[in-house]
């Protein structure tokens, strides 16, 4: 008996597949506990529909993530700091960043931005994860205050 797999299901496929089982493992626990339905005609049209819509929406993330990366990588952040003697006071924090993003008017979650401890003043990059597997990066000074 064919099933379209609900969600994924350990040793035997994943979400949106199509597999081949025993009737009773399908009748007796997969569709009742809801991580399956049966392979109609019309449920094999509704998942083709469905994956299709899903990789136009997948298609178009990328592409606005991909745009987010190269406006990433044009910006130029300045981020002032207490300082004295080349040394700022507490540390430059991603949510910094997300702020100083924030101004330039580009949207990123401070949780997506990784940088290593910034204590000094000088010249830094942090990396910025914009989607699955898409990441860029932003170049920001640290200076200290007048």
């Amino acid at each position: 008996m064919q099933v379209i797999l609900i969600k994924d299901v350990e040793k035997l496929g994943y979400a949106n597949d199509i597999v081949d089982v025993r009737p009773g493992y399908a009748n007796n626990y997969l569709i009742p506990q809801g991580y399956a339905k049966s392979a109609t005609a019309s449920a094999r049209k509704i998942l083709a529909e469905n994956l299709r819509q899903q990789a136009h929406k997948e298609a178009k993330f990328v592409a606005d993530a991909e745009a987010l990366v190269a406006k990433l990588a044009e910006t130029e952040l300045t981020i002032t700091a207490k300082a004295e003697e080349g040394r700022i006071f507490g540390s430059v924090t991603a949510a910094d960043l997300a702020g100083a993003l924030e101004k330039k008017g580009i949207a990123v979650d401070r949780k997506n931005i990784t940088l290593d401890a910034v204590k000094t003043i000088g010249a830094y990059e942090a990396a910025v994860k914009v989607y699955k597997g898409i990441s860029g990066t932003v170049k920001f000074q640290v200076v200290a205050e007048e």
